[in-house]
């Protein structure tokens, strides 16, 4: 039957389309409550568009956010053009003013900018209504006069290219450079007295939730800070609808709009998803399903539980039995090869004294964003207790007992098989053990890369000001840690020799 040149524009339409539908499409954000409701905002768009959506929430700062979108691991995410100018694009001279220059230098990396989408959230320094009242304070080059006041920033404020370092030569501020603190805790600094002054998003639910008085940036330090929409050239090949779809939100954010979003999810307790797929319903005029819609506070907090335990406990057993693989036989090697032994030892001794955020920051170019990384991490951190008790283990065997198994004629594999690795058993559990217990607690920072797990409920715990979400994270940690350490005694009756157990009275 001979097709009718309707039906092969239609067929042809849906094999173009098809594409389209396929792709997937990953959405980050970094780990502040607005970057998380416009994150959300994107990925509903997406949806809409007939793709597969992944958002990548609360990724951490600007740094690991825009590595993710050079390198490919997400698609597109929100930032601002002052961080673009200042941040992502140091060094250039571009101002953040010039939004052609700035497109231009993107493009360059393979990044496209889109057009403003509506609001400025400028920094800013913040006070407390009452303290700033009181000591007549309004703009910033007032707080020369009050050298004794406590400054408490963010850290990535303290270490911006266009943060505290230029702030306080723009001002000639007589203030110690502060310690920086996460986002959410300067604020809760402020909101305590611990601090006196703190950076602020000039859109924060905080600053009125907190009662809080903006200072004037009387010297015009702050450069603007336009929200656009970042992302990756080939998106406009591989998915155009998507590329479509997300430009629908230019121009459509307005400053006092997304105020009052941060706010619903800060002060209401709303969740992101919902406040930002309302949004864009009412605001776009469409009827997206919005997120979690109908479910019981119970129902998401077992979902919520069930999801971050397989996450947790899939980084601590694949990380965990990696380790044991590997550092079991290094052990040996240290045991057997005393000059490799020493060389051995000192660099899994100089992996553990590496604090896990810088390692994490290391090993991020390595693998990638998720739990590669943070398998990675663990891995490394789970080294050290293993290898030093297997050597140590096989070390102490009573010289007796080794010449016995000499004097039977047996080769050194089998020596070692089944009399030195039997008797250094408790020791080599012991350090299995702790290497276990360790990594139950270090993979709660995880969640700072998008690894998932109980660390994701205690970093939004912290972000919301939430003790119900922290406790979320952190209870079900300890009791897997005490559940842990029970497992590993309980194990001991299977692997130990029954009379090395009685020697130890166990």
């Amino acid at each position: 039957m001979t097709k009718s040149p309707m039906t092969l524009a239609v067929v042809a339409g849906l094999l173009l389309a098809g594409p389209v539908l396929a792709v997937e499409i990953a959405i980050g954000t970094k780990a502040f409550t607005e970057s998380v409701i416009l994150g959300e905002m994107l990925a509903a768009l997406v949806r809409d568009a007939g793709a597969k959506v992944e958002l990548r929430a609360e990724l951490g700062g600007t740094q690991i956010v825009w590595q993710a979108l050079k390198s490919g691991e997400i698609d597109a995410y929100v930032d601002y053009t002052g961080t673009i100018a200042y941040e992502l694009l140091p060094g250039r001279g571009i101002s953040s003013h010039d939004e052609e220059g700035l497109r231009k230098a993107l493009a360059e990396q393979g990044i496209v900018m889109g057009r403003p989408l509506g609001f400025a959230n400028s920094y800013g320094l913040a006070m407390k209504e009452s303290i700033a009242a009181d000591l007549h304070i309004e703009k910033i080059s007032d707080l020369k006069k009050h050298p004794a006041l406590k400054i408490g920033l963010s850290d990535e404020f303290v270490k911006r290219n266009d943060g505290w370092d230029g702030l306080q030569a723009k001002y000639n501020l007589p203030h110690a450079r502060p310690r920086g603190l996460d986002h959410s805790l300067a604020y809760r600094a402020l909101a305590d007295g611990t601090s006196h002054v703190a950076d602020v998003y000039t859109t924060d639910g905080e600053i009125k939730q907190l009662g809080l008085r903006v200072l004037v940036d009387d010297k015009f330090y702050f450069p603007a800070y336009n929200a656009v929409v970042l992302y990756r050239a080939d998106l406009e090949t591989r998915a155009p609808a998507v590329v479509a779809a997300l430009r629908k939100l230019e121009g459509k954010v307005a400053t006092a709009a997304m105020s009052g979003l941060n706010a619903a999810v800060q002060t209401d307790k709303r969740p992101e998803g919902e406040v930002g797929v309302t949004f864009v319903n009412e605001t776009l005029g469409l009827s997206l399903p919005v997120p979690q819609a109908g479910t019981s506070r119970w129902g998401r907090f077992w979902a919520d539980f069930l999801q971050n335990t397989y996450e947790h406990l899939f980084l601590v057993i694949v990380s965990l039995t990696a380790a044991v693989l590997v550092s079991i036989p290094l052990g040996v090697v240290a045991y057997k090869v005393p000059s490799v032994g020493a060389v051995v030892l000192g660099v899994v001794s100089v992996v553990q004294t590496l604090p896990a955020l810088a390692l994490l920051v290391f090993l991020l170019p390595l693998f990638s964003l998720g739990a590669g990384t943070a398998i990675a991490a663990l891995f490394l951190y789970s080294l050290l207790p293993i290898v030093r008790n297997t050597y140590t283990g096989l070390k102490t065997i009573p010289p007796g007992l080794k010449e016995s198994a000499e004097v039977l004629g047996l080769p050194w594999y089998a020596r070692l098989w089944r009399v030195e690795l039997p008797l250094a058993s408790p020791s080599i559990l012991a350090g299995i053990k702790i290497a276990a217990v360790v990594n139950v607690g270090t993979a709660t920072i995880g969640a700072l890369i998008g690894a998932g797990g109980y660390g994701q409920p205690i970093l939004t715990g912290i972000r919301l000001y939430d003790v119900g979400l922290i406790l979320q994270g952190a209870v079900p940690a300890a009791v897997l840690a005490l559940l842990t350490q029970a497992f590993f005694g309980l194990l001991e009756n299977v692997l130990v020799p029954k009379g090395l157990r009685l020697e130890m009275g166990r």
